[in-house]
């Protein structure tokens, strides 16, 4: 819980000092994976990014787009599938929202000991790494502590 409420608080700390810009959680999270994904990732792929469903991301994609952002193209390997792509004018506020969490990062971590964050980025790292283990192995997870065994019967034939 506190990882997950460090998080949140943060997020809202940088919404409140990028809402003047005009943007949303949803807006600005969006935007900086956008950025991140160098113009190539499909609705879906953004969507999994983020952490939300695709109908959600849907409706954040038409606001962006509605203001100028974004735009939707089909992805030229699949025409059901839409790439998003960063408007040009997008770059201007991506420079303003990183510099922004950038500040608050600095407000945030000042007083704590490089060796202290170092060792931080080091044990969160391990921890999601684990826990991509456990999600690629689930059929394999513990169940209330005890690793199953799976019959014969539910394995695979070789």
């Amino acid at each position: 819980m506190l990882l997950s409420d460090t998080a949140r608080v943060w997020r809202t700390k940088l919404d409140q000092r990028l809402r003047p810009l005009g943007l949303s959680q949803g807006k600005w999270t969006t935007l900086v994976h956008l950025a991140r994904g160098a113009d190539k990732l499909t609705q879906k792929e953004v969507a999994a990014r983020i952490g939300i469903e695709e109908p959600t991301l849907a409706g954040i994609l038409d606001r962006l787009q509605q203001d100028g952002w974004v735009k939707r193209k089909s992805a030229s390997h699949d025409r059901r599938c839409k790439t998003v792509h960063l408007q040009r004018r997008t770059a201007a506020v991506l420079d303003r929202i990183f510099e922004t969490a950038q500040v608050l990062r600095h407000e945030l971590l000042a007083d704590i000991p490089q060796r202290d964050l170092e060792t931080c980025a080091r044990v969160l790292t391990r921890i999601r790494e684990r826990a991509e283990e456990v999600s690629a192995g689930a059929s394999d997870a513990p169940v209330n502590g005890v690793r199953q065994r799976r019959s014969k019967a539910s394995e695979p034939a070789s």
